[in-house]
């Protein structure tokens, strides 16, 4: 049977707005990362500081963005979905009843009394923010005491004591930018993407000020100034905490959504949201201790001042990385994520819903299970990856042509050296060859959550943690060092991502993904040529060779405009004509 869909699905169009909104995030993020690498280089104080940073945002990533989105937005949009499907057959339609007790799949139906209650849609999500505050403010408070614990018994050195004392600052922050998150989860159901989007443009810019401001306040030519500065800088996350959640009140308002207090909330559906959410947690969070990791060894194993090697078990060993490899790598991971985050996740944020919709409520994850996906489920995800790799793909190669002139050109300037400028350029290209499978995985691990089946993505996550230990480590006491984490992170997320591909296709009776790999094996014959293009111009004699930033920038324009007119062009010879296809069927 034909399983290509008769009407089209929009999430295509919400993934242009929000790819749209999301590169202006992006290039507000790079302007606040130029301006922070401008004002404190990549010293032990800004690294400190990017790390306490980072804490926050796991918690974004583990509750906000992660477990509770990705178990309440399938039981949220199948309710919504089931409302919408009665209210087209009766006038007055009565509130949805959620049924969490039925089949394990999480199946919803329709049994409508008149008092309903907290088995209203709309009352499952305010229920839902419910339990999601009050575990924030335990994980805060328990995250605090632990902070304080650290700081006043552990004996730690002067920038792992400073990295402390900032994220006690920030970590009340996981409270604003996890219910922001989450909010933002009920507004997609809706079709609502843009607010949810440009959210993150308002910490940039809060930053950004943060910063500009600390420099007339304090001397960042000494370590005091700095630390002082960066005190600042936490403080200012805060503000732009309440600001974003304060964006999403409007749209909130319009689709009916209002948040109250309630002590009813241990109910049937809250209580399935929280069995689905329990194994999409655990994995999220190995993944997040994963992150914070590589975070915690790139500070650890980093060069202080006065410092270069370490004492383990009584021994003396070289510290394997210079001095601000932490605020390096993080320089490194923002370059290549910024491609991923305006296409890859852009596309992931808009297909979610609808594979949630689309996905059969008789599901039944296992082991040896053979999970139900209907029709529509297949195409749509069929499309998703197709447009994913179209864009991942040559992203993943033109990002290692251009991570020098890049490099160079955002942020060797003021404090930020060009050896900084070197270590930021290699890891970025090592981290961009994967960027294909950064962006395939997106839209997999979704799949999988929009099947009720959160524990393949566990099982493979902590995978991917193993591996990337098993290579990474090893790697920073050779000639790449800090680039070695760099390499980890390639060879784990390409098996992952490739793994869970072919399981999925197993598991569901397939997805019939040779109806585009044909399609697939262009773009990679047109990336080739791309590659060989750019190469090309590089070697030849009109390639600008001028150590200043103007001869960066040019360098940069030439490689960009080659390597776009390439692809695009060998993409159009051979066939593949993707945009004309979206154009027609989004």
């Amino acid at each position: 049977m034909d399983d290509t869909p008769r009407k089209a699905p929009g999430f295509l169009s919400h993934a242009r707005l929000i790819g749209f909104i999301t590169l202006i995030s992006r290039l507000v993020g790079l302007a606040r990362e130029m301006v922070g690498a401008y004002y404190f280089g990549a010293n032990a104080i800004w690294a400190a500081w990017k790390v306490a940073f980072t804490i926050p945002n796991l918690f974004r990533k583990l509750l906000g963005e992660g477990a509770l989105s990705a178990a309440f937005i399938p039981l949220y949009a199948q309710a919504v979905k089931r409302q919408d499907e009665k209210n087209t057959y009766a006038e007055g339609a009565v509130p949805l009843e959620i049924d969490c007790n039925g089949p394990p799949a999480g199946a919803l139906h329709i049994d409508a009394p008149v008092n309903a209650g907290l088995n209203s849609p709309g009352d499952f999500a305010a229920a839902s923010v419910n339990v999601l505050v009050f575990l924030l403010i335990l994980v805060t408070a328990v995250g605090e005491a632990i902070l304080l614990a650290l700081m006043m018994f552990a004996p730690l050195r002067p920038d792992h004591l400073l990295t402390v004392k900032l994220s006690m600052i920030m970590l009340p922050y996981v409270l604003l930018v996890c219910g922001t998150a989450f909010l933002s989860a009920v507004l997609q159901v809706h079709g609502r993407f843009a607010v949810a989007a440009a959210t993150s443009i308002v910490l940039n810019l809060c930053l950004i000020a943060a910063i500009v401001s600390s420099a007339r306040l304090f001397d960042l030519q000494n370590p005091s100034g700095q630390e002082s500065a960066v005190r600042w800088l936490s403080w200012s996350v805060l503000v732009s905490g309440v600001i974003q959640v304060a964006m999403l009140v409007p749209s909130l308002h319009a689709v009916g959504f209002r948040f109250r207090f309630m002590t009813a909330i241990w109910t049937p559906a809250v209580r399935r949201m929280l069995q689905m959410t329990a194994p999409v947690a655990v994995g999220a969070g190995v993944l997040q201790i994963g992150v914070l990791m590589d975070k915690g060894l790139a500070i650890a194993l980093s060069e202080a001042p006065n410092q270069s090697t370490m004492h383990p078990f009584g021994m003396s060993l070289r510290l394997p990385m210079a001095e601000g490899a932490a605020a390096r790598l993080d320089l490194a991971q923002f370059m290549y994520q910024f491609p991923l985050g305006v296409f890859a996740i852009a596309l992931a944020t808009a297909i979610f819903p609808r594979l949630a919709r689309e996905a059969s409520a008789e599901n039944a994850p296992g082991p040896r299970s053979t999970l139900q996906a209907t029709n529509e489920f297949r195409a749509v995800l069929r499309r998703g990856i197709e447009a994913a790799l179209f864009l991942g793909i040559p992203a993943s190669a033109g990002m290692v042509l251009v991570a020098t002139p890049a490099a160079r050109l955002l942020f060797q300037h003021g404090q930020f050296t060009s050896d900084d400028a070197r270590w930021v350029a290699l890891s970025t290209a090592i981290y961009s060859s994967a960027i294909w499978a950064f962006s395939l995985l997106q839209i997999i691990n979704r799949a999988y959550y929009a099947l009720h089946d959160a524990l393949t993505p566990l099982k493979w996550v902590v995978w991917n943690l193993l591996i990337n230990l098993v290579v990474e480590i090893p790697l920073l006491w050779t000639p790449l060092r800090e680039s070695g984490m760099a390499v980890g992170t390639l060879v784990s997320f390409t098996i992952q991502s490739l793994g869970m591909l072919w399981l999925l296709s197993r598991r569901v009776g397939g997805l019939g993904l040779r109806s585009i790999l044909p399609g697939i094996l262009k773009m990679l014959v047109a990336t080739i040529t791309m590659t060989v293009a750019c190469l090309g111009i590089a070697a030849s004699p009109i390639y600008p060779a001028a150590e200043s930033k103007s001869g960066w920038a040019a360098q940069l324009m030439l490689l960009m405009t080659t390597g776009a007119a390439v692809y695009f062009g060998a993409c159009l010879v051979l066939g593949v004509n993707v945009p004309g296809w979206i154009r027609r069927r989004a």
